[in-house]
C-alpha cells in the first residue's frame, strides 16, 4: 500500500484530497491537528505518533523530525542499500506529502506578541518540505492547496504523479520554504528591534498577486507582485474601482504621482506622464487645484495620470472627464465622483486605500548581475540657509518650498518654475542643467503662464552661473538649491548683481 503524509495548517480542500487518495489506495499519515480533523470527517488515519513510536513532545515542537519519517521521505527507491536500510529500520516509504506551514504571516498581520509570532515559526514542516522537495524523483510534494486536483487527475489517468509535475511540485515547494524564511527574517529583524539596515545577506520576500498584459513594451512579460508583510503606503495594494486593465506603466506612474502628491498638505493634483510630473498645483480645493495644474502643460496632459490628496467629489470628476486621462488616483472617491466616471469605461479610477500611512522598506533597482539597495528619499532639506544679500519674501518662500517638494520627483537633470504655488514650467531629464531650465521656461510661454515674479528650484547645485543669468532675463525672483559647488561663490555673485534671493538646501535630490 501507498502512504501519503497530509500535515496542513490550511485545510482548503484536504478533506476532497484525502478522501479520494484513499479511494486510491493510499494509507493517510497525519499529525495530530490534521489527523483530528480527518478522522472526524471520516477518513482513516495513522497519527505520527503511531509511526514513529514517541509523542509528540515541547506543546507540539517536536513531531515528525524522526527518522521513520524522514526515511521514508528521502530514500531513494531504486538504491538497494537504501531499501534495506528501510526494511531493517521498519521504514514505511512515503510517496505523497501535503503540507503546507505554521501561519506565520497570518499571526504577524492580526498583531500578536513576540511568543505567539515565535510559536508560530514552523520547523518540522519546512523540514519535511525540502526533505520531500529534494528527493522529487520519488515523492510528490504538495505545499499549494491549488495543485490538489492536478496530482488526483494525474493518480487516477497515468497511474501516478509524473516526474514533470513532481518537478513543479519540487520547484514551488523550495520557493514556499524560501519565502517563509524571507518573512520571519524580515519580521524579526524588526521585532528584535536590530533593524540592520543592509546586511550582509538580504532577502526580500515577493509574492505574485497578478500578471500583467506585458512589460514597457508589448514583447516583454510582466506580473505584478507584493511584499506579504509590508505595511505601508502601497500602490501594489491599490483598489482598482474601475476602467481596463492596469499596465506596467500605469504602475509606475501612479507611483511617482502617488509619492508627489503626498508632499502636500493642501488640497493638491500633480499630472504625470511617462514618470514625470507636467503639472502640480496645490489650491483651496482639488478641482482648482486640477484647472491649475493643467495649465503647466495641457498637451502633455493628455493620456496622463492625474493624483490628489483628497477625495475626488462629482464636481472635479465632470471636470476630469473633459480631457482624456489614462488613470485617475485618490485617497477615495465620492459615489457622485463614481457615477461620473462610469461613463468613461477605459478610465483607470485607482483608489489608495492606505493614503494616509508611511512609504516604508527600501528602494530596490536591478542592474545586470545585481540590486542596487538604498533608502528612500523621504527628506526635503537640512537648512534653509539664505546666501545672498536679498532674502526671499514670505510668498516667494513658500512658492520655493512648493518647487522644492516638485523637483525632488523630477528625472535629473530638472528644474521647476512657479509661482502662487502651481508650478509654472518644469525642465525634465537634460543633461545640461541650462538645458532645462530653458526647456522649463519655453514651455511657460508656449502655454502662456507668467514668468515674471516666479521662483525656480533645483534638485542638484548649479554648476555655472549661466543658469542664473538666464532666468533673471524671464523675471525669476528666488531661487533653491543645494549647493555645494565648487562655483558657488560665481552662483551667489550672480543672483546679487541680478538682486535674485537665492536658499542652500544642503540636500539634494537626483532622481535617476
Amino acid at each position: 500500500m501507498k502512504r501519503a503524509l497530509i500535515s496542513v495548517s490550511n485545510k482548503t480542500g484536504v478533506l476532497d484530497f484525502a478522501r479520494e487518495l484513499v479511494n486510491l489506495g493510499y494509507q493517510i499519515v497525519s499529525s495530530s491537528g490534521t489527523a483530528k480533523y480527518l478522522k472526524e470527517n471520516g477518513v482513516d488515519v495513522i497519527e505520527v505518533s503511531q509511526i514513529t513510536g514517541f509523542p509528540e513532545i515541547l506543546d507540539g515542537r517536536v513531531k515528525t523530525l524522526h527518522p521513520k519519517i524522514h526515511g521514508g521521505i528521502l530514500a531513494v527507491r531504486d538504491n538497494p542499500n537504501h531499501l534495506k536500510q528501510l526494511e531493517e529500520n521498519g521504514i514505511t516509504p512515503i510517496d505523497i506529502v501535503a503540507i503546507n506551514l505554521y501561519p506565520f504571516e497570518e499571526t504577524v498581520k492580526k498583531g500578536a506578541d513576540l511568543e505567539e509570532i515565535i510559536e508560530n515559526i514552523d520547523i518540522g514542516g519546512p523540514a519535511m518540505v525540502r526533505a520531500s522537495a529534494k528527493n522529487y524523483k520519488y515523492v510528490a510534494i504538495i505545499t499549494d492547496p491549488s495543485d490538489y486536483d492536478l496530482v488526483i487527475n494525474e493518480l487516477k489517468t497515468i497511474g501516478e504523479v509524473s516526474l514533470k509535475t513532481r518537478q513543479l511540485l519540487s520547484l514551488k515547494a523550495f520557493r514556499h520554504t524560501a519565502l517563509y524564511d524571507s518573512i520571519i527574517s524580515n519580521v524579526l529583524n524588526e521585532k528584535f528591534g536590530i533593524n540592520e539596515d543592509f546586511p550582509n545577506e538580504l532577502t526580500i520576500p515577493m509574492r505574485k498577486k497578478s500578471p500583467l498584459r506585458y512589460g514597457e513594451n508589448p514583447h516583454q512579460k510582466a506580473s505584478l507582485y507584493i511584499n506579504p508583510i509590508e505595511d505601508g503606503l502601497s500602490v501594489a495594494n491599490a483598489k482598482i474601482i474601475q476602467g481596463k486593465e492596469m499596465s506596467y506603466n500605469n504602475y509606475l506612474d501612479v507611483e511617482a504621482s502617488l509619492l508627489l502628491v503626498k508632499e502636500f498638505e493642501n488640497p493638491a493634483c500633480v499630472i504625470v506622464k511617462h514618470n514625470n510630473p507636467c503639472g502640480v498645483a496645490e489650491s483651496d480645493n482639488i478641482t482648482d487645484a486640477y484647472r491649475l495644474a493643467l495649465q503647466t502643460d495641457p498637451r502633455s496632459a493628455f493620456g496622463g495620470i492625474v493624483a490628489f490628496n483628497r477625495e475626488v467629489d462629482g464636481q472635479t470628476a465632470k471636470v476630469l472627464t473633459e480631457l482624456f486621462l489614462e488613470v485617475v488616483v485618490a485617497p477615495s472617491f465620492s459615489k457622485e465622483a463614481l457615477e461620473v466616471f462610469s461613463s468613461k469605461k477605459n478610465l483607470r479610477v485607482v483608489e489608495i486605500t492606505d493614503f494616509e500611512k508611511d512609504l516604508i522598506g527600501k528602494d530596490v533597482k536591478r542592474i545586470s548581475g545585481g540590486f542596487l539597495v538604498q533608502d528612500r528619499d523621504k527628506g526635503l532639506y537640512e537648512t534653509l540657509e539664505v546666501v545672498t544679500e536679498r532674502k526671499p519674501t514670505e510668498k516667494e518662500l513658500e512658492d520655493l518650498i512648493f518647487a522644492l517638494k516638485v523637483v525632488k520627483h523630477v528625472k535629473s537633470n530638472a528644474v521647476v518654475i512657479a509661482k502662487d504655488r502651481r508650478s509654472v514650467g518644469i525642465g525634465v531629464g537634460q543633461t545640461s542643467r541650462v538645458d532645462s531650465l530653458e526647456t522649463a521656461v519655453k514651455k511657460a510661454q508656449e502655454f502662456g503662464l507668467e514668468l515674471e515674479g516666479s521662483v525656480l528650484a533645483s534638485e542638484a547645485f548649479f554648476p555655472f552661473r549661466d543658469s542664473i543669468d538666464f532666468a533673471a532675463k524671464y523675471g525669476i525672483k528666488a531661487v533653491i538649491q543645494p549647493g555645494g559647488s565648487i562655483r558657488d561663490s560665481e552662483v551667489i555673485q550672480a543672483c546679487n548683481e541680478h538682486s535674485i534671493a537665492m536658499i542652500f538646501t544642503k540636500m539634494r535630490h537626483f532622481k535617476h
